[in-house]
Order: C-alpha cells, then sequence, then structure tokens
C-alpha cells in the first residue's frame, strides 16, 4: 500500500523521492508538516497529490490577513424558523487539510489550528466536536517574503511534527516536467489508490515497530543535548521527544522493516527538530538551527549493535 501510494503521487511530483517518504512518514506517525520553499517549488502540488491519492475529504484554506477563526473552525449562526443556534462546519472538519501560506494569517487565525492539530478537537461557543481520523493538516509558507506576513510562534511550530522543504531542482528534473506537463497536468487523471481505513491500519501497525533500548537513548539524549547548548535559548519540547520517536518508528515502517536503525535517527533529526529550536536572541533561523541538530549529530556517540538480527522485514 505504501508504494503504491508514493508511485501515485511520483506520477505528478518528479523526483522529490525522499520528500514525499517524509510526508507519508508524518501522515503515518499522527503528525503533520509544514512544506517550506520558495513559490512554485510544487509545495502545493504535493500536498493536492497526497489529497487525489487519498479516497477521503479533503479541504484547502488560502490563509490571508483577513482571515477570522470562524472561517476556519466553523460558527453557530441562528435559524430564525426553529429558534435555535445551528452550527455550520468550517473547512477543518476533514481529513486532510491544506493551510496555504499560513504564515499570512494573523495570529489569531494561525491559534485556531492549535487544539485540532494536537487534541484532533475542536471547541466553538463552549461545545467541543472530535475530528475523524485520520486528520491531516499539511501547511506551506515562503520563507523569504516578510511583507504582510505573520511568523508562526514557537507553539504553532512544536505542532508540527515535521518542517520540509523541496529542495533544488536538477536540471533533468525540469526537463521531465516540462515534458509532462505540456500537453495535459497529470494531477487531473490522478485515482485515488487507499482509503482512509488503510491510513487508520498503517497508522496502528507502525507502532509495532521495534526500538532498542539503546536507540530509544541515543535519541533522547540528541533531544536533551539541545536544551544544554549556549546558542540555543530553547531546546526541543517533550512534545518534541516523543514526535521524534514516532517518526523513526514510521520511517523504519514505510521502509519495510519492522526494527529503526541509527540512520532512521540521524536521518529524521534535523526535518523533525531543527524547527523546534528557538536560538539566543529569540529568533529562528533555518540554517542556523540546522547547523546546531547536525553539531549534536557529530558529537553524540552512536550506538553499534546488529540491529537487524532483533527483527525481521516486513
Amino acid at each position: 500500500m505504501r508504494q503504491k501510494l508514493k508511485e501515485n503521487i511520483e506520477k505528478v511530483i518528479i523526483g522529490k523521492s525522499e520528500v514525499i517518504d517524509l510526508v507519508l512518514t508524518a501522515f503515518i506517525a499522527g503528525g503533520h508538516v509544514l512544506l517550506e520553499d520558495m513559490p512554485g517549488s510544487g509545495k502545493t502540488m504535493l500536498a493536492k497529490s497526497l489529497a487525489r491519492s487519498l479516497d477521503m475529504p479533503y479541504s484547502r484554506v488560502q490563509m490571508t490577513p483577513d482571515l477570522l477563526p470562524s472561517d476556519v473552525t466553523g460558527l453557530s449562526i441562528y435559524n430564525m424558523k426553529t429558534g435555535e443556534f445551528e452550527f455550520h462546519e468550517g473547512p477543518v472538519f476533514t481529513k486532510i487539510l491544506l493551510a496555504d501560506e499560513i504564515n499570512r494569517a494573523t495570529p489569531r487565525a494561525q491559534a485556531s489550528l492549535l487544539e485540532c492539530m494536537e487534541e484532533k478537537q475542536v471547541t466553538v461557543d463552549g461545545v467541543t466536536r472530535k475530528l475523524e481520523e485520520p486528520f491531516f493538516v499539511i501547511a506551506t509558507q515562503n520563507p523569504i517574503e516578510t511583507s504582510g506576513t505573520f511568523p508562526l510562534p514557537e507553539a504553532q511550530l512544536d505542532r508540527f511534527m515535521m518542517l520540509l522543504s523541496m529542495g533544488p531542482m536538477e536540471a533533468e528534473q525540469e526537463r521531465m516536467i516540462l515534458e509532462q506537463y505540456r500537453l495535459k497536468n497529470p494531477i487531473d487523471e490522478l485515482k485515488a489508490v487507499a482509503s482512509a481505513e488503510d491510513i487508520i491500519a498503517m497508522q496502528k501497525s507502525y507502532r509495532e515497530v521495534y526500538i532498542h533500548p539503546e536507540l530509544v537513548d541515543y535519541l533522547q539524549k540528541i533531544c536533551m543535548a539541545t536544551r544544554k547548548r549556549k546558542e540555543v535559548k530553547v531546546g526541543v519540547s517533550v512534545r518534541g521527544t516523543l514526535a521524534f520517536m514516532r517518526a523513526v518508528q514510521a520511517y523504519a515502517c514505510l521502509q519495510g522493516r519492522t526494527y529503526v536503525t541509527p540512520e532512521d535517527i540521524k536521518k529524521l533529526a534535523v526535518p523533525v527538530l531543527a524547527h523546534r529550536l528557538v536560538l539566543e536572541g529569540n529568533y529562528y533561523l533555518r540554517d542556523a538551527a540546522t547547523t546546531q541538530i547536525e553539531m549534536i549529530l557529530k558529537e553524540t556517540p552512536v550506538p553499534t549493535e546488529e540491529w537487524g538480527d532483533v527483527k525481521g522485514t516486513l
């Protein structure tokens, strides 16, 4: 199932196999993804391709400065015929939510996503409504534009399991895109290859992936090291540590293994941890945060065991 899903998305998104793997990892692990890259790099197309590949409800919210929280969560409207207030669901009542250009919305509108991302529920007028599983938020933002934008606060960033970039485009990849899109848009012909039930089953099975106690210690040491560096004012939270462990388990599962390796941890450290760091001076610079995580990985001893002898393959 995981391979079918990836191959289906790659019909539209060319040359970004690693990014697709990480997006699917976050989805299976029950997390959310923030895509940060230049305009026109395929962020929104990736989100739409994922939604088209899954037979489940999908909503898109174009985040703008005049967006209200009720435009996201929904609101209660008075019905004159019945004499009662009726709740009208907002776009958040879906399974896949694309929050496009999330940093264009005001902090008040951004905050409307906090509860639904963490607790999978929405509270409006004192009434709490559960969101159906699986629920996945994939947000996009432009890292270079500052006019009319509102940087995401640390509490909001911490609720994204991963911050990803589409990365540079190779000449051959761009040539393939030009040829593929010359006569038609491939996303128009994309069909669903998985259902909500398939995703829920995968979200349950990844937790069975074995992670050796020494690797749990290794993972924890990396997170704790972020709290001790003089260049870092606020390190990775406990929520971040849990997200890190879930992510490496889900990644190993998607690779067809029933056990985690040190390479899984090292590969996911930057996308899962870097955006959670607050550097001295109360600022976040992606390159500087990435450098801190990479330095920690170099300084933290890697456990040596025969991990493959513990469990087999899926």
